[in-house]
């Protein structure tokens, strides 16, 4: 097995995290290498830019940006807080039900970027050269939700401490609003914040009973089914016969004889044999030998 066909085989034996995680992975491998070949152009058809005008250009961004990353700390603490928060979530829940809250917070966040950078009054941030790029308002989500839905669950820290995923979620988000009021990397947590309501918003709704990701796992699917192969087995059909009276004439006469000689044991019954016609008894001495 070469070394290739070694790496599929592993990426195919991963679970749905694991491949995001790897994508994630391989999409900055990419990213490098299109920096140093000085094509990094190619990316900006994919990160997410604050301009408006040039977001209906590229709407894909909405999604696509949160697979790229500024630098490898950047991707190596999203892919490990999206790795332990999957590892909690997919072990209640529906791994396609963890998706949504991922990639519906990434679109919250990117959302909520392009309202803030073209509906602010002032200048919020640099909207002239901002783009948006990162996995962290998916993490943000699955934070949230977390923080919310299952607020006594845990995590054992560096193997000496256990601390509430509901008191690091509350962490972050006022670690992130302080930044914001700095204004450092506002663009990138104001995305944060967009996450952080998606996840808060999903972990509510499904406490009421409700799964609000339903509508965006079916096009999805739809989605991903225009990529699947279609099946080559030719469907035939043929029309129903109607089936034929199992009965021969035999057995319907056998039937009627039965329900004379039924009709006439019941005449005996009530009014005796007396009261039986000449025809009645002769039938009945026939029926009888």
């Amino acid at each position: 097995m070469s070394q290739f066909q070694d790496l599929k085989y592993k990426f195919n034996n991963l679970d749905v995290f694991g491949k995001i995680i790897a994508v994630n992975v391989i999409v900055h491998i990419v990213s490098f290498l299109l920096r140093v070949l000085k094509l990094s152009g190619i990316l900006g058809y994919f990160q997410l830019p604050s301009g408006f005008s040039d977001f209906l250009w590229q709407p894909w961004s909405l999604l696509t940006y949160g697979f790229l990353h500024a630098d490898i700390w950047h991707l190596l603490f999203n892919m490990l807080m999206l790795f332990y928060l999957t590892r909690v979530t997919g072990n209640l829940f529906r791994h396609k039900m963890v998706l949504n809250i991922f990639f519906l917070g990434i679109i919250s966040g990117g959302l909520l970027y392009l309202c803030i950078a073209n509906l602010w009054s002032t200048n919020f941030f640099d909207t002239d050269r901002s783009i948006l790029l990162g996995a962290s308002a998916g993490v943000s989500a699955l934070l949230m939700f977390v923080g919310i839905y299952m607020p006594d669950s845990t995590i054992r820290l560096f193997n000496t401490f256990t601390v509430k995923w509901k008191h690091i979620a509350l962490f972050f988000v006022v670690i992130d609003l302080v930044r914001i009021l700095l204004g450092d990397n506002q663009g990138g947590y104001v995305a944060h914040l967009g996450g952080y309501l998606l996840g808060f918003y999903y972990a509510k709704k499904l406490q009421d009973g409700s799964d609000i990701g339903k509508s965006f796992e079916r096009l999805a699917d739809s989605f991903m089914n225009l990529f699947k192969p279609k099946s080559t087995l030719k469907t035939v059909h043929r029309k129903k016969k109607t089936p034929k009276s199992s009965k021969t004439k035999k057995e319907h006469n056998t039937l009627n004889k039965q329900k004379q000689i039924d009709t006439i044991l019941d005449k005996i019954s009530k009014s005796g044999y007396e009261s039986l016609t000449a025809e009645e008894k002769e039938f009945l001495f026939r029926a009888g030998k």
